[in-house]
């Protein structure tokens, strides 16, 4: 009897993972399940949890609602060119935070990290107002550039080297003559790798979902992203909604493979520090 009160918290724990797995699962297993099923079928009661035979007819209807595979480079396309250049100016700006001492840095560091504070929703009217004045409306240039040097992002990096990355370095690189921007590229960036992979993950996933920024800039069909295009096509009358969960869960695979190849890398940055060794 004392094994097994002492075994509760561990079955308990188990319990609970187990739980949570399904909840989080559940949502992708079920999109994919209703994008192999017809209208019909999906509305049936009770509706069906298993494979249907309508795969290739959902497919054929995607292409004909939507120029799926097009909007699908819109979206992969715009994250990778603003996942690239955040990681690369925002480690840069990082390094300057961290390696340099200049008149003002703290209070320049103090307000942009204040700005993470506030509400994005605040901020879609200036937004709107700028990448209009700038003469980039309809554009996917107005979707990346402007998160290329974030404060999320800087902030992330900086505290990571304050971590990981010792000055004694930094002073013996610049003994042996490297450069400025040398020491960043060569001997920085290879140490921080788990927090790039982070923000990497971190910056792909919000540019590939993000659906308030295309709503407000795109208005060109062609230049759809796939947030965009998928909400766009609900509103047909007898919405395919078969057609419509696979393009969702066609959606969801870039996703998927971004964290399997970067969740180690993730793990190790987010964990970083937190044990003393």
């Amino acid at each position: 009897m004392s094994t097994l009160r002492a075994k509760i918290p561990t079955y308990s724990m188990h319990a609970m993972l187990i739980f949570g797995l399904i909840v989080t699962v559940f949502p992708f297993v079920w999109v994919a399940l209703m994008g192999t099923h017809s209208r019909s079928e999906i509305y049936s009661v009770p509706p069906p949890f298993y494979v249907g035979d309508d795969l290739l007819a959902n497919y054929e209807k995607l292409l004909d609602i939507m120029p799926f595979w097009q909007v699908l480079w819109n979206s992969l396309s715009i994250s990778i060119l603003g996942t690239v250049s955040a990681v690369f100016f925002c480690s840069l700006c990082a390094y300057g935070f961290f390696a340099y001492d200049f008149r003002g840095k703290n209070i320049v560091f103090g307000i942009m990290v204040a700005s993470m504070m506030v509400p994005p929703v605040l901020t879609i009217i200036p937004f709107f107002l700028t990448v209009k004045f700038l003469g980039i409306l309809d554009t996917h240039f107005a979707l990346w550039f402007p998160g290329m040097a974030n404060a999320f992002g800087i902030f992330l990096v900086r505290q990571y080297m304050t971590t990981s990355i010792s000055r004694d370095l930094i002073d013996a690189a610049k003994v042996d003559g490297c450069s400025p921007f040398r020491i960043y590229w060569s001997v920085v960036l290879p140490l921080i790798k788990p927090a790039l992979a982070t923000l990497a993950i971190v910056m792909f996933i919000g540019l590939w979902n993000n659906f308030l920024g295309p709503l407000i800039v795109l208005s060109s069909p062609d230049k759809f992203v796939l947030t965009l295009a998928l909400r766009s096509v609900q509103s047909l009358a007898n919405s395919p909604w078969g057609a419509i969960m696979l393009g969702t869960f066609l959606s969801m695979v870039p996703l998927l493979l971004a964290f399997a190849f970067f969740s180690k890398q993730m793990i190790a940055g987010l964990t970083a520090g937190a044990v003393k060794g």
